[in-house]
């Protein structure tokens, strides 16, 4: 996955917005060390370190991690995959936003998170759940198959509460509170749509030339036009887990 920084940026600032207010559920303490996972473009770890945490953020994506380093230069950066993390007892806190959905290997990040905190050290996250974005998946996979002869495959893992709380219960991490619900999303501009595809799906429309992409994204507007679109923008169908929990 090739991350476009300047686009996520401009057009779907609302997940730094949601994220914003994920920190208030972690409540950073000055001092604390703590591990922002899937950090992005740098916008809530520099929040975090704003409230006096000592924050190491990491992302898998070399493009996010050189933006972000841009524009937060004294934070500490770093290219890391979260199902490969390198850390072991040393944050008081693992904070997550719209990441854990990309990470197919849950059990290893599970695991890798449990091995960043230290003992009773917490874990913050909210991310795609069961049925994320169904409508959007089912009518681009419609549009993919009968446009352009292929077969769409997810790339994400949206799990349910009960299913994921046990993965976590059983990498050793303590689930104190968890949330599921919906929460349907603007998506800006009369575009929106398409935004969303180009930033989140660009490897489904890989080798289509501009005509192909076209019908495809014309046909994905047509099916969805009935139920996602209303005062005057896209809305993406999302469903999200919220977890707070705790190290064994």
């Amino acid at each position: 996955m090739q991350w476009d920084a300047r686009r996520y940026l401009d057009r779907h600032g609302f997940i730094i917005e949601r994220g914003q207010a994920l920190v208030d559920l972690l409540g950073p303490q000055a001092g604390e060390r703590i591990l922002d996972l899937g950090c992005g473009t740098g916008d809530i770890a520099n929040a975090i370190a704003g409230r006096g945490a000592r924050v190491t953020g990491v992302d898998a994506s070399p493009a996010m991690i050189a933006t972000a380093r841009e524009r937060f230069p004294d934070l500490d950066l770093r290219v890391a995959d979260a199902a490969e993390l390198p850390f072991a007892a040393g944050f008081d806190a693992v904070y997550s936003h719209a990441v854990l959905h990309w990470v197919t290997r849950a059990a290893d990040a599970a695991r890798g998170i449990r091995r960043a905190l230290r003992p009773g050290g917490r874990f913050v996250a909210e991310f795609g759940g069961q049925r994320n974005c169904a409508a959007l998946e089912a009518a681009f996979g419609q549009a993919l198959r009968e446009v352009a002869g292929r077969v769409y495959v997810s790339p994400w893992y949206f799990p349910s509460l009960a299913d994921y709380a046990g993965l976590l219960e059983d990498c050793g991490l303590v689930v104190r509170a968890a949330w599921y619900f919906e929460l349907p999303t603007p998506l800006k501009g009369e575009d929106g749509l398409r935004q969303w595809v180009y930033q989140f799906l660009p490897g489904q429309l890989e080798g289509l030339d501009g005509a192909g992409r076209e019908a495809v994204l014309a046909a994905t507007e047509a099916m969805l036009g009935p139920s996602l679109w209303r005062e005057g923008a896209w809305w993406a169908d999302y469903r999200r887990l919220r977890i707070a929990a705790e190290a064994n």
